[in-house]
């Protein structure tokens, strides 16, 4: 049901690598069909988006419904269950907190002799957000638009623009307008896949051009943001859904398995490792799986996921272990040893820490406030979460005066020179002659 591996040391790497590599897969031929639909937003516009949707989504789909109408907002929010209303309020409320404190500010320094240097922070104009349908718009994802317009909306985007496919009915799920509404997003539209991103990057007609795109999505929306990156902006290349666990003896293996579950039920090429130094627990937790897994509604996934990129991996100390997870660089990384404070700084590479068997991957997903949209396939050793950042541009700024150039311009010339550049060095030089 599920791999085991021994890591003893770093020589043990290359076949729990090779194994992680096999998730990796080959998109050439799914690349061309991605830039012959890009190409066909970019030439018909509306008409594709429409084309398009018939085609995929909704079959009686016509260009009048590409908008959301203020009708249909209100609508929804008369379908959501007040209470719920009450959770999404809450979580908004968190992940807002969270994120303002990412915040930054342009800055000047003057330095002695006049010169001023600085960074100009601005937010982008135009931010489009793509939320996934979720099993044909019943399983609504309220927490990926959550987390991708709030650092929007901290960063001070003045126009952001959410988009998402229809239901068969040619309607969006009442929970995600509703959701939208709390947020205060007023431009959305009924549009979704690789056509929705092209969209996005591109304008139409009704959608208008956006220069940062963030948001989830399946291989075509992943693909879409690959080929436009030239283009727009965009948040991260974003693989299969993965977590680490690294526990020792005291850990609760039915707290393991059902993390790694978590995990598992979302995708056949999600990855959920356990990395420990008791054998004792890592069969208490390969037994939970067998059981827990036969009780999910996703089992099949979930069986599936297990089977191909499920771990047990037995390490010798938990100081091994850290050297592993620090290689495999995980997306969700749950540190459940005793004392786990003290390990923490250890920890080089991992999208998102959770700290003890009481901090599971889902409280960061939806409620504690950190973002959940995080860099996977091992690219947390050089990424970050999705963040205010993401939304924001920086320009540079310099002041320098004619004292400076004098001082100065002789070796900016001769620096210039050494790279073979003459315009460059009298561009300086000229200044100096007055």
């Amino acid at each position: 049901m599920i791999n085991n591996f021994k890591y003893q040391h770093e020589g043990n790497w290359p076949q729990i690598f090779n194994w992680l590599q096999t998730r990796k897969q080959n998109h050439d031929q799914l690349e061309k069909q991605v830039q012959q639909i890009i190409d066909e937003v970019k030439a018909y516009g509306d008409q594709a988006l429409v084309d398009y949707t018939q085609k995929f989504d909704c079959p009686s789909f016509k260009p009048g419904l590409l908008a959301v109408t203020p009708e249909e907002i209100n609508l929804s929010l008369e379908q959501v269950d007040p209470n719920d209303l009450t959770i999404i309020q809450e979580a908004k409320e968190n992940i807002l907190a969270y994120h303002q404190k990412q915040v930054q500010n342009s800055w000047f320094s003057t330095r002695a002799d006049g010169t001023i240097v600085g960074q100009i922070v601005r937010p982008v104009q135009r931010a489009g957000l793509y939320v996934p349908g979720g099993q044909g718009g019943e399983t609504p994802l309220i927490s990926s638009l959550l987390m991708n317009a709030i650092p929007a909306l901290v960063a001070g985007v003045k126009k952001i623009v959410l988009v998402s496919p229809p239901r068969q009915d040619g309607s969006l799920n009442p929970y995600l307008l509703a959701t939208a509404h709390l947020l205060g997003l007023k431009k959305i539209f009924k549009v979704g896949s690789a056509w929705a991103i092209a969209a996005l990057a591109l304008g139409t007609q009704t959608i208008p051009a956006v220069d940062v795109i963030a948001g989830p999505g399946n291989i075509f929306v992943t693909l879409a943001k690959k080929l436009l990156q030239s283009q727009v902006g965009i948040d991260m290349i974003a693989g299969p859904s993965e977590i680490t666990i690294l526990a020792c003896k005291q850990a609760n293996p039915k707290y393991i398995a059902a993390d790694l579950l978590s995990q598992a039920e979302h995708d056949p090429l999600a990855a959920s490792i356990l990395i420990s130094p008791s054998p004792i627990l890592i069969q208490a937790v390969k037994d939970e799986l067998k059981h827990q897994v036969t009780t999910l509604k996703r089992s099949e996934i979930a069986q599936q996921s297990l089977q191909n990129y499920g771990a047990v991996i037995e390490v010798p100390s938990v100081e091994t272990g850290i050297e592993l997870v620090n290689k495999i660089a995980p997306e969700h990384f749950e540190l459940m040893v005793e004392n786990p404070w003290e390990l923490l700084g250890k920890i080089q590479n991992a999208g998102a820490i959770f700290i003890g068997e009481h901090t599971p991957e889902p409280v960061g997903d939806y409620f504690a406030g950190p973002n959940h949209v995080l860099p996977t396939m091992s690219t947390a050793r050089f990424s970050s979460a999705l963040s205010v950042e993401t939304f924001y541009h920086k320009s540079s700024l310099i002041y320098t005066h004619q004292d400076y150039l004098k001082q100065h311009g002789a070796k900016i010339a001769r620096l210039a020179r050494l790279e073979n550049l003459e315009a460059h060095a009298r561009s300086i030089e000229t200044r100096l002659k007055n």
